[in-house]
């Protein structure tokens, strides 16, 4: 009788098991979504939080982040495109070049991520705008993109570097905020990036002005 109930108790943990390891093949079957369980953003438990897990999660501050940058990146072109007829400085055209460069990807990139998230992406002319929450970002108005237009030789590269460190300032604020509220990765990663090219080329600027 001992016998049995022993064989009886071995034959439960079996069938137990068994059931445990079919309830976690169940949980960790889809890869992705597995990584999305309990995830910072608190939306784990939403109807949508399975699709979005398996394809990155990403949050409101995310889609703030590439909405804003998307312009904000335009402008800089913008300003970048002005320099090869107007800058003296070769330092200056070799500075707007790697700006066009570095940042004209990041639009397309940032594009994609809005529109593959069912976001609407900014039109060409909402650079003119202020950005989120009435703030400029660091982005120059229309009299100031005049100006800069209006100038050149030395009297431009000053003017474009003194514009350019305060849109870079706000770029990087923008950027600092992305990797303390975001959740999607490759948008944190780019943020990281900015903040790093970014912050160079102030410095490079600041002693191009003999600020540093």
């Amino acid at each position: 009788m001992i016998r049995t109930r022993s064989l009886f108790r071995r034959t439960a943990v079996v069938a137990a098991a068994g059931t445990a390891a079919l309830v976690l093949a169940a949980c960790g079957g889809d890869g992705d979504v597995s990584s999305g369980h309990g995830g910072h953003d608190g939306n784990s438990a939403s109807p949508a939080a399975s699709a979005a897990a398996s394809q990155g999660q990403h949050n409101t501050a995310d889609v703030a982040f590439a909405a804003g940058m998307i312009p904000h990146h335009r402008q800089a072109v913008e300003m970048a495109d002005l320099a090869p007829e107007r800058a003296q400085s070769a330092e200056v055209k070799k500075l707007a070049a790697d700006i066009k460069k570095a940042q004209d990807p990041e639009i397309r990139t940032l594009s994609g991520w809005l529109a593959s998230w069912g976001e609407k992406v900014p039109g060409e002319g909402a650079m003119d705008h202020s950005m989120h929450g009435g703030e400029s970002g660091g982005m120059m108005t229309m009299q100031e993109m005049d100006q800069l237009e209006k100038a050149s030789g030395k009297a431009f590269d000053t003017a474009f570097m003194e514009m350019m460190i305060k849109h870079h300032e706000g770029a990087v604020e923008m950027a600092e905020t992305e990797q303390a509220d975001g959740a999607y990765a490759p948008a944190k990663k780019m943020a990281g990036q900015i903040i790093t090219s970014q912050s160079a080329e102030i410095e490079q600027m600041n002693k191009l002005l003999g600020k540093d």
